[in-house]
C-alpha cells in the first residue's frame, strides 16, 4: 500500500493558497474555450480573495490576486484578465542595489544628526535664536557622550569637540556656557527608564499605584 505524501507531490509555488487552489489553476489551463477559461479564472480569483482576507489591506489587492494566479500557472495561463498579467522575465530581474550613505562621521558617539545640527547653527545669523540652538546642541552632545561613556566628561571636552565639528566657527568656553551636570543627565535617563518600566508593568496605561489597593472614601 502506497501513501500520497506531500513530499512526493508537485511543489506549491505559493503555499499560502494551499494545494486545492493550485490544482484548480492546473485545471484552468486545460479548459479549451478561452471565454469559459476566463469565467472560471474570475471565480477562482474570488475564492483566492476569500482565503486571504489580509490582502484586502494591500493597495490594488485584486491586481495582486491576478498576479498570483499568473505566478501559480507558471505565467502560462491565457485569459482576458482585467489587469496586465506579469511575465516570468519580470521576476528574473535582480533588484537594484540600494546605495548606502558613505559620508564619514568624525565622532561616531555624536552621530550624523548632531553634525548636521552644528552646520545649521553655523549658517544662522547671530542672535538669541542661534545662541539657544548652540546651547541645546552642546547639552545634547554631552548627553550623547555619556550614553557611550558613563564616566563624567568635562564641559571643556564637549566645547572643544563642538569647535572642531564646526570647523572653528563656534568658539565657546566653559566660562561662557555652563552645561548640564553629568549626574543630572544620568538621573533623567534613570527616571525615563523607570517610567517606561512602570508603563510596561501596567499594560502601557502609565498609571501606577505602588501595588496598593485604592482606599474607598
Amino acid at each position: 500500500m502506497s501513501f500520497d505524501y506531500n513530499t512526493k507531490r508537485k511543489k506549491l509555488v505559493l503555499p499560502e493558497y494551499g494545494r486545492h487552489i493550485h490544482k484548480l489553476v492546473d485545471y484552468l489551463m486545460t479548459i479549451p474555450d478561452r471565454e469559459e477559461r476566463t469565467k472560471a479564472a474570475h471565480a477562482l480569483v474570488a475564492v483566492m480573495g476569500n482565503l486571504n482576507p489580509h490582502l484586502r489591506d494591500v493597495v490594488d489587492f485584486k491586481h495582486k490576486l491576478w498576479d498570483h494566479l499568473a505566478i501559480m500557472s507558471d505565467f502560462k495561463i491565457d485569459i482576458d484578465a482585467p489587469y496586465p498579467l506579469p511575465t516570468k522575465s519580470a521576476f528574473d530581474v535582480k533588484p537594484r542595489k540600494v546605495p548606502y550613505n558613505q559620508h564619514p562621521i568624525q565622532y561616531k558617539h555624536y552621530g550624523k544628526i548632531i553634525e548636521q545640527m552644528i552646520h545649521k547653527a553655523v549658517e544662522m545669523p547671530e542672535g538669541e535664536e542661534k545662541s539657544t540652538l548652540i546651547e541645546m546642541i552642546a547639552n545634547l552632545m554631552k548627553r550623547q557622550y555619556l550614553t557611550w561613556n558613563r564616566d563624567a566628561v568635562t564641559d571643556e571636552v564637549i566645547l572643544k569637540d563642538l569647535y572642531e565639528l564646526s570647523k572653528g566657527k563656534i568658539k565657546i568656553t566653559s566660562d561662557m556656557l555652563k552645561l548640564s551636570e553629568a549626574r543630572n543627565i544620568h538621573n533623567v535617563g534613570r527616571q525615563k527608564n523607570k517610567k517606561m518600566s512602570i508603563n510596561k508593568r501596567n499594560g502601557g496605561n502609565g498609571n501606577y499605584n505602588g501595588g496598593n489597593k485604592q482606599r474607598k472614601n
